[in-house]
């Protein structure tokens, strides 16, 4: 099992390092991708997972493809995305009060302001550069997530921070990263 950090972690609290593009097809390289998936699978509630919430300083995330499936499990379920060395190139100056939750700040939801929409320049896990534009939850990943390997933890910023407990989820249905 994939052990997911806890905001006491001082390596959550690091700046990641880059990811070396010429080690994405060694099989170390490929068992840190299936870590972030069998991490995110661990959590019923899991949108997204950066590289230093399972212990390693390396930047990089990854999206479940249940985000695209309403976390119904289907027979053909939507891939992960996997965004190797990250830059957000563009963020909205619309900005909007959302609720964010962390796998590493269990289990407390807050508000945060975040732009609406982002764009990000970043690495395939196959090492292709990709482009994505995105709005609400998508956009809202990618920011959270660049901030994870910036060391930074949404309830550094976030208002109206609320301990809302599995059972409560569930019925709110409340998903995040």
């Amino acid at each position: 099992m994939v052990k997911i950090l806890q905001k006491e972690s001082q390596l959550l609290r690091k700046i990641a390092e880059p990811v070396d593009l010429t080690t994405i097809n060694t099989a170390a390289f490929k068992k840190i991708l299936e870590d972030m998936h069998t991490a995110m699978l661990s959590q019923d509630d899991a949108v997204a997972v950066a590289a230093p919430q399972i212990g390693i300083s390396m930047r990089m995330f990854a999206i479940s493809g249940r985000i695209y499936d309403n976390f119904e499990k289907k027979e053909y379920p939507h891939p992960d995305l996997f965004f190797i060395n990250p830059e957000i190139t563009k963020l909205s100056k619309d900005k909007k009060i959302m609720t964010e939750g962390c796998l590493s700040v269990r289990y407390l939801y807050g508000k945060i302001r975040r732009a609406s929409r982002a764009t990000i320049v970043a690495h395939d896990e196959k090492g292709q550069k990709v482009e994505r534009g995105s709005s609400g939850l998508l956009a809202q990943i990618f920011q959270h997530e660049v901030d994870h390997l910036n060391g930074v933890l949404f309830t550094d910023t976030a208002k109206d921070l609320q301990d809302i407990p599995p059972e409560k989820q569930r019925k709110n249905k409340i998903a995040y990263e």
